[in-house]
């Protein structure tokens, strides 16, 4: 099979996740969703490098955790995810979740965007703490298929 997920890093180092069983979650989640996994880029980097992505792409002069470029087409997800390990830490802090927690929940995130949910409108971020806690549920009750 060929290799649906990319792991990159810009800026940081790679955290330490269990890629195997990170990229079988993620297929669980993409199919829970009645989707098709494609080809996934996750780069991971620090608040210098999102901010630049942030400015140039987005016309947005702020920091956050996590950027998703979507290349889905139909029910196949395909994107370029963007995810700022500083962000991400101090979001824990901030929210009284573990580095770890808050890590997995952003990893979800991103694909859960390409899987059409979003959270910027109302009543959507509800919606997506949904999707994000279901997943986070799968990881952390070992309920991955390969």
């Amino acid at each position: 099979m060929d290799k649906m997920i990319q792991w990159m890093v810009d800026g940081a180092e790679m955290p330490a996740i269990d890629i195997d069983r990170v990229e079988a979650w993620l297929r669980c989640v993409v199919d829970s969703h009645n989707r098709i996994l494609g080809p996934l880029t996750y780069v991971f980097c620090n608040d210098d490098k999102i901010i630049e992505v942030n400015r140039k792409f987005l016309d947005h002069d702020y920091y956050t955790d996590i950027i998703t470029f979507d290349n889905t087409h139909g029910r196949r997800v395909s994107g370029d995810i963007f995810i700022s390990l500083d962000t991400v830490f101090s979001n824990a802090e901030e929210v009284g979740a573990t580095y770890e927690s808050e890590l997995y929940r952003v990893i979800a995130h991103g694909v859960l965007h390409l899987c059409g949910i979003d959270d910027k409108g109302p009543g959507e971020r509800e919606i997506m703490e949904k999707h994000e806690n279901a997943a986070l549920a799968m990881w952390f009750n070992d309920n991955i298929t390969d």
